[in-house]
């Protein structure tokens, strides 16, 4: 058994990367709740996300304010 990601377009489901199968071989579609799909990007993203002291988002400003442009054409 293979797992394939793919979306629903109208009438077919299409595979987001190639696919090797027979025609007419059956399949399993699993269709995800959008809402649990979100919750659980979300919940992804907030155990990716961290904090830094105060002392280091300090530091951090004043790097960003010591290189910023000095005339409008420098890059």
């Amino acid at each position: 058994m293979v797992a394939v990601k793919a979306y629903f377009y109208g009438h077919v489901f299409v595979p987001e990367s190639p696919v090797k199968a027979e025609v007419n071989q059956p399949a399993l579609i699993t269709i995800l709740d959008t809402e649990t799909t979100r919750a659980a990007k979300k919940q992804r993203l907030l155990s990716l996300a961290g904090s830094i002291s105060n002392e280091d988002y300090l530091l951090m400003k004043k790097a960003l304010e010591d290189t910023e442009k000095v005339f409008p054409d420098e890059w």
